[in-house]
């Protein structure tokens, strides 16, 4: 499968912190900033991006527990090609939301 329609697919099936994050960031509604979801910057597909501001979010599952190097890595990528990242556990979304947030809005 080529990276836009796994973006897709992963767009369907957004875990429930995605989701809860994605209803904060849609529509402009943080600091009139314009966020997408699921968009590949080749060759990785990032959770949200602020393209104006050149920032992207990505949210960790417990999966990435596992794979520290490969999320350092990605993260190395991307800064060289002038994104800055912000990284956000799941239980971190869903338990202190508020708080994301406003890391999210200071970053903006």
């Amino acid at each position: 499968m080529d990276l836009k329609n796994l973006a897709r697919v992963l767009r369907k099936n957004q875990p429930d912190a995605e989701r809860k994050l994605w209803s904060a960031l849609g529509n402009q509604q943080l600091k009139n900033s314009k966020f997408r979801r699921q968009y590949w910057i080749r060759p990785y597909i990032v959770d949200f991006i602020c393209l104006e501001k050149n920032l992207v979010l990505e949210i960790d599952g417990s999966q990435h527990l596992e794979k520290t190097s490969k999320d350092n890595e990605r993260t190395e990528f991307l800064e060289k090609h002038g994104f800055r990242v912000l990284r956000f556990p799941n239980n971190e979304i869903l338990k202190e939301f508020d708080a994301v947030l406003e890391r999210i809005y200071e970053h903006l």
